[in-house]
């Protein structure tokens, strides 16, 4: 899977753009991406009702821990498996989804405050 580095210090890896469904991450185009304020890859999430812990394993690997995972569902805002939920919230990683659109902008906005956040955002 192709690995995007850090674009700025200031803001790391961001989602650029759209085109034909996929996501512009750092000069790169993937259809779904996990991102931290370090890097951003590709990522080949399951379908959302299947999506587990193991599936973000590189964004709980963080040290310090993200202060929370913006969850991105894909074209329309969906809630994540509940028992999903409490595998990152018993690591301390509270979960925000939302449509994968509104999660790649509220990415920017927050690591444009500096926020130390990760992110997986599902296909659009």
């Amino acid at each position: 899977m192709p690995r995007f580095t850090q674009d700025d210090a200031a803001s790391g890896p961001l989602v650029t753009g759209f085109a034909d469904g996929q996501f512009i991450v750092s000069g790169g185009i993937v259809r779904s991406v996990l991102m931290t304020p370090d890097w951003a890859e590709e990522w080949m999430p399951p379908p959302l009702d299947m999506l587990d812990a193991s599936h973000v394993s590189p964004l709980l690997a963080l040290q310090p821990p993200p202060e929370f995972l913006i969850l991105g569902t894909g074209p329309a805002m969906a809630f994540p498996p509940r028992a999903f939920v409490k595998a990152l919230e018993a690591q301390g990683i509270g979960v925000e989804a939302m449509d994968s659109k509104a999660a790649a902008r509220t990415w920017g906005m927050l690591r444009g405050e500096g926020r130390w956040i990760a992110a997986a955002l599902m296909p659009l």
